[in-house]
């Protein structure tokens, strides 16, 4: 029996992790090596689960799906890694190429001292540094590419040419090399050799300008939102070109990817709506366009929940939970476009319903009523929340540095052939005898391209 099921009415046990919150009671009971504590319940909206993050070890020796695969990532920052995270997650061997001493700029985002950015988006990755302006590091550079499937980088158009690796150059050496090129607005057009940067696309896509508040300035997102879905429109395009090769329909190939097309891809009928209508959709907060009742709320003890009621039975339930069945029937509710416009009045009717109850009652009578509503979780939230503990969305991985350190799992559950977690994040430059060895240069030979400043 687990320990959480000894647990009174009154009390339910959670693990402590390297130290534990001052709200906790003093660590009582030892348990299989890990500290157990005793804690009063509360009544959280979603019960933090009597189980600790799971904590999982790197594993050299697993072997995912993509085996074999190898991904030369010469590119900095988020996009890129982000490609090549999904690809090394499931088993690509991912060699970052870095510059000597400083290496990828995401190593230089500290939180009180600590590259995180850099520990969640290097792990499964190998480093090799490579001074790039010396020939002879342009060589090895061209010697690691004939054994490569894929190359990423994302220089601004025309540099990699200027620098003699244009795809011209890399292809004749290698063939089957899939060449993936990211950059703000892409290798054509009239704003081709502009600087790119996330924040710009997320301004230019016309997604800040749908964001935010009608009466306030648009917003950006506060995450780093355009490089991530290119992240992921990157790996899918490069596993097309791998896919592509394998099947005999080309060799390899190039992958011209802008970090402007995938978030203005998100944005769904954006344009459809403004040729249909002639309008420009203007921004609504935290509402619909499509749907209504959708908002979130505040609650009496200062939390906020989300609602959305995007389809007539849910409304209705919406409707009969707080109350208010009346509404259902009422003309100015009774369809969804009825409701679009007479949002004013239904939030008012809702938010004073959800005002007057703390969270945790609202909640309990929205889950009866089968409505759509959920907390609206900080991260802390997050971190004692049942689901994400039991489903392991969030897990532990042994940092030098921490101790552990919470990141995200690995996204997708592949039944037979699931991803796994190799190594953590390398050090600059922790594989350059590893990789210069394979490709047959002798410890001499090394030293002398270190003396020389080329690693």
């Amino acid at each position: 029996m687990r320990v959480a099921e000894q647990a009174s009415d009154r009390f339910e046990f959670t693990c402590c992790m390297q130290s534990a919150p001052s709200t906790l009671s003093q660590c009582n009971l030892g348990f299989g090596g890990t500290v157990m504590t005793a804690v009063e319940k509360r009544p959280e909206a979603d019960q933090a689960s009597p189980q600790a993050i799971r904590h999982v070890a790197f594993d050299s020796e697993f072997s995912g799906p993509l085996k074999g695969l190898r991904v030369i990532d010469l590119s900095r920052v988020l996009a890129g890694n982000m490609i090549s995270l999904q690809l090394a997650d499931y088993g690509a061997d991912v060699i970052k190429v870095e510059s000597p001493g400083t290496g990828d700029p995401l190593r230089a985002w500290l939180v009180e001292g600590h590259s995180l950015s850099w520990k969640v988006y290097g792990r499964n990755k190998k480093s090799l540094t490579l001074d790039l302006r010396t020939d002879a590091a342009r060589e090895v550079l061209l010697e690691l590419l004939a054994t490569a499937d894929v190359f990423l980088e994302n220089y601004r158009p025309g540099t990699l040419e200027e620098m003699g690796l244009g795809p011209d150059v890399l292809m004749e050496r290698n063939s089957d090399l899939i060449v993936v090129r990211v950059s703000g607005f892409g290798q054509t057009g009239p704003y081709r050799e502009r600087p790119g940067f996330g924040t710009l696309v997320e301004a230019m896509s016309g997604f800040a300008y749908r964001n935010g508040f009608a009466d306030r300035e648009p917003v950006l997102p506060p995450i780093h939102m355009a490089d991530m879905v290119t992240g992921l429109y990157g790996a899918m395009a490069t596993l097309i070109a791998v896919r592509s090769r394998e099947h005999g329909v080309c060799r390899g190939q190039i992958i011209d990817l802008s970090l402007l097309e995938p978030i203005f891809s998100i944005l769904g009928p954006e344009a459809a709506w403004h040729r249909v209508t002639g309008k420009v959709r203007e921004r609504v907060g935290s509402r619909s366009n499509t749907a209504a009742p959708r908002n979130v709320y505040r609650t009496r003890d200062g939390k906020w929940l989300a609602m959305s009621g995007s389809t007539q039975p849910l409304a209705a339930r919406i409707f009969a939970a707080i109350g208010r069945a009346d509404m259902i029937d009422d003309p100015r509710f009774a369809t969804n476009e009825a409701r679009l416009n007479h949002r004013d009045e239904i939030d008012e009717v809702i938010g004073g319903w959800i005002a007057a109850r703390d969270r945790n009652e609202c909640l309990a009578v929205f889950r009866e009523a089968g409505a759509t509503v959920a907390p609206v979780n900080d991260i802390g939230d997050i971190m004692r929340d049942a689901h994400f503990i039991e489903r392991e969305i969030l897990i532990e991985t042994p940092d030098d540095d921490l101790g552990s350190l919470p990141v995200h799992n690995i996204v997708a559950r592949l039944s037979k052939t699931p991803g796994g977690f190799t190594r953590p994040a390398p050090d600059l430059g922790e594989h350059n005898a590893e990789i210069l060895e394979s490709l047959g240069y002798t410890s001499e030979e090394i030293e002398a391209l270190a003396e020389d400043g080329c690693l």
